[in-house]
């Protein structure tokens, strides 16, 4: 593959995982019904609502900064996890009728994450103290 195209294949997938995180945030920090009932069936309002949203926030901005990306895309991964097992435990696949968007918008999420982390496993050498640079 070439550096053109890894290029372009990794900001899709940059664009992707923040787009859809950044999306969400409308939704957690307005308090829409949809999101104050998934977190009160976890028992997490309102402090999990605010509080995942900043993190996916934080998440999303790590991976829009290039130097940062692999950062994010590994918090994102932490968070994404977290909302999928939370749909397979609690929630259900398909929450208040949506058809599953929610679920499909996570898994999609993580696919983009998980898919950045080997693009970019040079840059995670930089944040260790003991590596040769």
């Amino acid at each position: 593959m070439t550096t053109k195209n890894l290029d372009m294949l990794t900001w899709g997938l940059r664009l992707i995982a923040a787009g859809i995180m950044l999306q969400t945030l409308f939704f957690k920090f307005t308090a829409a019904p949809e999101s104050v009932y998934i977190f009160t069936k976890l028992g997490m309002e309102p402090y999990g609502r605010i509080g995942i949203g900043c993190l996916e926030l934080i998440a999303s901005l790590l991976i829009l900064f290039p130097r940062t990306t692999i950062l994010g895309a590994l918090l994102g991964i932490g968070i994404i996890v977290g909302a999928i097992f939370f749909h397979l435990t609690q929630l259900g696949i398909n929450v208040q009728n949506d058809g599953g968007k929610l679920f499909i918008l996570a898994l999609v999420t993580l696919i983009s994450c998980m898919a950045l982390v080997p693009l970019l496993k040079k840059q995670l050498f930089n944040y260790l103290p003991f590596t040769n640079r």
